[in-house]
């Protein structure tokens, strides 16, 4: 019964797989969400930290401070292969967000310092779904500390570094029990005992920071003439480790608590480490302007998830050391496209148009609705207003379409009934307002 129990821990801790789901966060900035968030090859002063670190080799103010917020508001569906029947994410707000700081330390040499949250998931099936036993809810956050040195060389060549500092916490809820699994046992020991019906007994929690990593992000810019201007960043990987990870249960009843506690006890004192990567990311970019009040930019970004192969768990408790798992995951290489256009409508008040197309990693045989990843179309509008020359107020609207995941499967196991497949066919859609403000000096 013990190997059993820590079987299922080990099914519960999988879920943190979602922290290289591909699910990087692409609304950084207020200004450029609304320009299907471009930035490889544009000048975009002290953000061009996070886009491409060699822009800020072009900022013509002394100081420069920005700060966007960026709320999604997302919503999951999951259709049942089995019965057909269609159950909805009920999600509060995620909030990414960056604060950019910028300024001159030559006229030719630029420094300063970001902060940002560049992965990031919130979701919540609710406890009592079906497919509780993989996921009920997920809170994930990661942030990053980045102070960074742009140099631009001659007039229309700029390079620039940044050093990644990040870090991040987890906390997430599945089902250990299913409902299904504790009718059975409870009929075998006590015929006929009263069905719980869909009420999951028993759930666990996990919780863990990941400690600080340390990264590099470095670009190069390169303004051909007046009109073109191209670029490339690279975005080192980092291997985020739970060193020290917290497994809490709780149970639907005290009758239940009664039942399941002697033998799911142990897994409130077991702790575990874990790690996964933050994926390689390398973009290149063109910028064209064929009048002077216009910009059209474009991205292609390649993340290299291919180094996702399995989340290793490994259990602190030597009494636990036989159970360590090696999880395949086979994520592929996955693309994003961005494309976005900027029209300086006057002195005071630009408008923006974009589009991101984004693939997904996940393979369709290791779905897990934690993050249910699936090829998505993105659409956004965005303007700027500076009611004074150093002050702009800028505002982005992005919507999400995901083009559906059908007939995708996991197979895991239950704690009571063994080796199962939860099949369904997912979509997933959000709306992502930003704002965001620009001082200048």
């Amino acid at each position: 019964m013990k190997r059993t129990v820590v079987a299922a821990l080990v099914a519960a801790v999988a879920p943190l797989a979602v922290w290289a789901e591909g699910y990087q966060v692409n609304t950084l900035s207020a200004k450029q969400n609304g320009m299907g968030h471009t930035g490889t090859a544009l000048h975009l002063g002290a953000e061009s930290q996070i886009f491409n670190p060699a822009g800020m080799g072009w900022l013509d103010k002394n100081f420069e401070l920005s700060a966007s917020v960026s709320p999604i508001f997302a919503t999951g569906e999951a259709t049942l292969k089995s019965d057909g029947r269609k159950y909805e994410t009920d999600n509060t707000a995620a909030t990414p967000m960056s604060v950019n700081v910028g300024f001159s330390i030559y006229d030719n040499l630029k420094a300063g310092i970001a902060f940002y949250t560049p992965y990031g998931s919130s979701i919540n099936w609710t406890d009592n779904w079906p497919g509780a036993d993989l996921n009920q809810s997920v809170d994930l956050k990661t942030f990053t500390i980045q102070p960074t040195i742009a140099w631009r060389i001659i007039p229309n060549l700029s390079v620039g570094a940044g050093l990644m500092v990040t870090w991040g916490n987890v906390n997430l809820n599945k089902g250990l029990v299913s409902p299904q699994g504790f009718d059975a046992m409870m009929q075998q020991m006590i015929p006929g005992f009263p069905s719980i019906g869909n009420t999951v007994p028993a759930s666990v929690n996990l919780s863990g920071n990941a400690h600080p990593r340390v990264g590099v992000n470095v670009g190069v810019m390169y303004d051909i003439n007046k009109q073109w201007t191209v670029g490339a960043n690279f975005r080192s990987e980092m291997m985020m480790k739970v060193k020290a990870g917290e497994a809490t249960m709780k149970y639907a009843s005290v009758e239940i608590e009664n039942i399941l506690e002697p033998t799911l006890g142990i897994i409130n004192t077991a702790e575990f480490k874990a790690q996964m990567p933050c994926a390689a990311v390398y973009s290149a970019g063109v910028s064209y302007r064929p009048v002077k009040p216009l910009i059209i930019a474009f991205d292609a970004q390649f993340t290299q998830w291919s180094a996702y192969k399995q989340l290793d768990i490994e259990f602190l408790n030597t009494n636990l050391t036989a159970f360590n798992q090696n999880i395949p995951k086979n994520y592929h290489n996955s693309w994003t496209f961005h494309l976005g256009a900027q029209y300086d409508l006057s002195k005071r008040f630009d408008v923006r148009a974009g589009l991101m197309l984004d693939t997904t990693p996940v393979d369709k045989n290791h779905y897990n609705p934690e993050t249910p990843g699936m090829t998505k179309i993105e659409p956004s509008i965005g303007c700027s207003f500076r009611p004074l020359d150093y002050l702009s107020i800028d505002l982005g609207l992005l919507y999400v379409a995901g083009l559906g995941a059908d007939n995708r499967s996991c197979t895991y196991r239950d704690f009571i009934l063994g080796e199962k497949t939860f099949v369904a066919d997912y979509s997933v859609h959000a709306f992502c307002p930003s704002i965001g403000v620009t001082l200048s000096l």
